[in-house]
């Protein structure tokens, strides 16, 4: 099995290296395309249940809208339309008729879904809707890479609509933290949180919430956004209501989603050299028991005894014993350590005298004896630790690399040379934003309430200014 491009060598290389030949994702003959393959599928499916599980704990229900959106639903939100229009895909045939009205490919559902609206909402008692679909969306974009941007990509996108700005405002934050949750307690991947820029929010936002990840090249990924929408698709489709003193007024709204960028970010934030290591909570197999034959060995009593150390498991973890008679011991190491289950579990005829198993952490490489009898209590515990020592390694990168810079030369010098989080002084115009982005690739990134205030902008000496982190991002 040949060797992985190392991270030091390529990190772009060792991410592309990592995800097709872990058997996560494959190149599309539509250029810009990807295939998930049953691994990578696998990861996104964990994902898929616990956020949908968070989701419905907080009184959000499932429903699906159409992939096709009139155009001129489009057009009805001038600045949705502004920043989506360059990266819709149009129908403009219907089998052999041309079309009364060309249809878009959704890039995102807020149109289609504020048309429904309209229908359904009359009165404050029709309020709040709470609504969730898991759907396509399809992005023009130029430049691609396997899960981190393609044209078509799978996501989840909430829209709520609600009788009152700040209960629309709250679930917003609400959802923010959803996802920062499951990015850490899930992912095991920490995260900054805030809202965006005037600049960097999204077309036909009044604020829009952000997590933000750090990858191991010391990039930037924006992991999940909320919106708080105010009422510019209610005005944009007229949908008012009736309140509670009878008068009409237009409702208020929320989106919020997360796509199968999370997969990459999940393999850039915690994988090694050899391969994709996956936090134990997300891994399609969470311990795979390999039985090591011998010549001359009883090899039948070792596969029995594999299935045995596998039975009391069963239930509580992911397991699966590797019998597989067609390739070697050492192959199956090397693929279970290049898809990343977290644990492997190696017997052989040694271990079978010694009523004992090898235990392998991924994460680590740690070898450690464990009695057969205890497989059952302290393989979960294990896993348990497992999950808690990658958020804690990724946190320690994390907080390693958010530094500070007060002057525009020092900040340059800092992105370049050392990448991650910069937090510098910003006066809050677009013009010292634009700038700075032009200059360096760094852009800002969030900006959060308990940003220091400082008395001015690193680049027009303008103030007052706050302090934000900036970052070369995904």
């Amino acid at each position: 099995m040949a060797k992985l491009t190392k991270r030091s060598e390529d990190y772009s290389q060792w991410y592309l290296d990592i995800v097709t030949r872990a058997e996560m994702a494959d190149y599309a003959p539509v250029k810009g395309c990807m295939v998930i393959r049953p691994w990578g599928y696998a990861i996104w499916e964990r994902m898929q249940r616990a956020l949908d599980d968070m989701f419905k704990a907080t009184g959000h229900v499932n429903c699906y809208f159409p992939l096709l959106i009139p155009q001129s639903f489009l057009q009805k939100e001038a600045e949705h339309v502004e920043g989506f229009a360059p990266e819709c895909a149009v129908v403009t045939r219907g089998g052999d008729k041309e079309l009364e009205e060309p249809l878009v490919i959704r890039p995102t559902s807020e149109t289609i879904i504020w048309a429904m609206y309209k229908k359904w909402i009359q009165s404050w008692r029709d309020l709040p809707l709470l609504y969730n679909q898991w759907a396509n969306v399809v992005r023009w974009e130029m430049r691609t890479r396997l899960f981190l941007r393609t044209a078509e990509f799978l996501w989840q996108e909430g829209h709520t609509a609600h009788a009152g700005q700040q209960e629309a405002v709250e679930e917003a934050e609400r959802m923010l933290g959803v996802y920062r949750r499951f990015a850490e307690d899930w992912m095991a991947m920490p995260v900054l949180a805030g809202r965006k820029s005037e600049g960097q929010k999204f077309p036909g936002a009044v604020t829009t919430y952000t997590i933000e990840a750090l990858m191991q090249d010391g990039k930037a990924l924006q992991a999940g956004t909320s919106h708080y929408l105010g009422q510019n698709f209610a005005r944009a489709f007229d949908v008012q209501f009736q309140n509670r003193d009878g008068q009409l007024e237009y409702v208020y709204a929320t989106s919020w989603g997360v796509s199968t960028r999370l997969v990459g970010a999940l393999v850039m934030s915690h994988s090694d050299d050899a391969g994709l290591v996956l936090p134990p909570r997300l891994a399609p197999l969470e311990v795979v028991i390999v039985p090591i034959p011998k010549a001359g060995a009883d090899n039948a009593a070792i596969e029995q005894a594999a299935y045995r150390l596998a039975e009391p498991l069963e239930g509580k973890v992911r397991i699966r014993v590797d019998d597989r008679d067609n390739v070697s011991p050492g192959w199956k190491f090397n693929e279970w350590e290049l898809k990343g289950v977290p644990v492997r579990i190696e017997l052989g005829p040694k271990d079978l005298q010694k009523g004992q198993a090898v235990v392998v952490r991924r994460d680590t490489g740690q070898k450690m004896p464990m009695s057969q009898d205890a497989a059952a209590f302290e393989v979960p515990r294990l896993l348990e630790e497992i999950q808690s020592s990658l958020f804690a390694k990724a946190k320690a990168r994390l907080e390693a690399n958010c530094r500070s810079a007060d002057s525009y030369d020092g900040f340059k010098k800092v992105v370049e040379r050392d990448g991650g989080f910069v937090l510098a002084p910003w006066c809050g115009s677009r013009e010292c934003e634009g700038r700075i982005g032009d200059e360096t690739k760094a852009t800002i990134r969030l900006i959060s309430d308990e940003a220091e205030e400082c008395p001015a902008c690193m680049l027009c000496g303008k103030g007052p200014a706050r302090r934000v982190p900036f970052a070369v991002s995904y």
